[in-house]
């Protein structure tokens, strides 16, 4: 009693231990994701809703369990990643080079999909890595954003120049699980002093819109004063008239001269505007080239990822299959085994059959020797008269169909000696049926000398005495 007791206490320590393990198992397996973190589930995920196997399984804000020996897991940071991008030598619309040094910050997205894309592209990578792939991006992008935008756009309209370069930016940032968070353009300058010169020019006008309200005043001064003057010449003195005369002579040629230097000024206008124009559409006809190479660059990139993707959905599809054939051949083994296990059981029971038979008849033919005194002779013997009926009656079988009333046998007297030759068919038709003498020779046995003398002297003797007629013909048979 004391023994059953002593293992039913070690029974439940077991399945208490057991339990303890399998909860152990679950608490460690159990992972909470952190808010500023996205757990990466990754292994044997399952499908999503299209049926396609999935990759990974993201997680933001949440918990999962994770199972043992078929997934693991792994975190994306969500901080902040800030990004000096000092971009050089970028060529504007207007064929002119202009640097635009500017900070970029991103971060790991949280929508569902560009989640998914964060998680196959930028899983255990570092942050170092992830800041250049990043930078690589804006780097292409801010080029093809300046190249389709004039300086004087750039410099002035800063919010449409910040919203192209988010919008082109953002778009490939969420094709490897980025998101944009602020754009910040500290300064724009150009190696020509084009914007040096926009802002002197700026200056300049101001100056001189200054310039000519005070000269307008003097102007107006000047004329009040020339009309006063006018009248005191007129009033006082006729003389003051040929002077007068040749001031309007000044005045037409200051005018004329005027006339010229503004016409001079709107040819050097016309030609620095053609100018303008031509220049304007080289950089156009090459920023929609630049634009081209770019396209064509991003269908390239677009190509090969989703030939990557094709890929290996081809080869988790032929692994698949792969296991399939694998399964369906070690089935085709095993039921080959089992057919080949019934067949040696099968034949392994005939072959105790058989050795029980013989077993049987050696008991069987043990006893017959033991009968007999133990005398081998005897038996073989005790066995023959055993068997000598059946014997008899098979010699008999051979001839006992055989009709002798319906044989006629007509006799020439050429036997051996004059002898008929009805006695010859006679005793050849008994020398067809085998004697048991014959039989137990070609055997290798003997009769025994009770059983009686070989039949082939009783055969002779009876063509012998085949009965002959009077007139010396062979007489008919007595049923013929």
């Amino acid at each position: 009693m004391f023994t059953h007791g002593y293992h039913g206490y070690f029974l439940i320590c077991g399945i208490v231990l057991v339990l303890f393990l399998i909860l152990l198992t679950f608490a460690t397996r159990y992972r909470k994701c952190p808010s500023d973190k996205v757990m990466v589930i990754y292994g044997k995920v399952g499908a999503d809703k299209n049926g396609q196997q999935r990759s990974a399984r993201c997680i933001h804000g949440g918990a999962a369990f994770i199972w043992p020996l078929v997934q693991a897991y792994e975190y994306l940071d969500l901080t902040p990643i800030s990004i000096n991008v000092d971009l050089q030598n970028a060529l504007s619309r207007q064929n002119i080079r202009v640097d635009v040094p500017s900070r970029f910050t991103v971060g790991i997205s949280t929508e569902p999909g560009v989640m998914q894309n964060a998680a196959e592209r930028l899983l255990g990578l570092k942050l170092q890595e992830v800041q250049e792939l990043a930078k690589d991006i804006i780097f292409g992008q801010l080029r093809l954003v300046i190249a389709t935008m004039d300086i004087e756009e750039i410099n002035t309209d800063r919010d449409k120049f910040l919203e192209a370069v988010s919008n082109n930016v953002e778009i490939e940032l969420k094709k490897i699980g980025l998101r944009l968070i602020n754009v910040n353009v500290t300064d724009i300058n150009d190696e020509s002093g084009y914007i040096e010169a926009l802002g002197k020019e700026a200056a300049a006008k101001a100056i001189n819109d200054a310039k000519k309200s005070v000269a307008e005043k003097d102007r107006d001064g000047a004329i009040g004063q020339a009309n006063a003057q006018r009248d005191q010449r007129i009033n006082v003195s006729a003389a003051n008239a040929t002077a007068i005369q040749g001031e309007n002579a000044a005045r037409v040629e200051i005018a004329q001269s005027e006339a010229t230097r503004r016409e001079k000024e709107a040819e050097a206008l016309r030609i620095a505007t053609a100018a303008e124009k031509v220049q304007a559409a080289k950089a156009l006809q090459e920023a929609y080239v630049a634009q081209q190479e770019a396209e064509k660059t991003r269908a390239s990139l677009e190509q090969a990822s989703q030939e990557a993707d094709i890929i290996v959905k081809a080869q988790i599809a032929k692994r698949e299959k792969e296991i399939a054939a694998e399964a369906e051949a070690e089935q085709l083994r095993r039921r080959a085994r089992g057919e080949a296990d019934a067949i040696f059981a099968k034949m392994e029971a005939q072959a105790k059959g058989v050795e029980e038979l013989l077993t049987k008849q050696a008991a069987g033919l043990s006893k017959i020797v033991a009968a007999a005194g133990g005398n081998p002779s005897a038996g073989v013997q005790l066995m023959i008269a055993d068997k000598l009926p059946e014997l008899t009656r098979i010699q008999v079988d051979a001839i006992k169909n055989l009709k002798i009333d319906k044989v006629t046998v007509w006799d020439s007297m050429n036997g051996q000696n004059g002898a008929p030759t009805t006695a010859n068919f006679l005793s050849g038709m008994l020398k067809s049926v085998p004697p048991l003498q014959d039989l137990f020779r070609q055997a290798g046995m003997e009769l025994p000398d009770w059983l009686g003398e070989s039949v082939e002297p009783a055969a002779a003797s009876c063509a012998e005495e085949t009965a002959v007629s009077e007139d010396g013909m062979p007489e008919k048979s007595k049923d013929a």
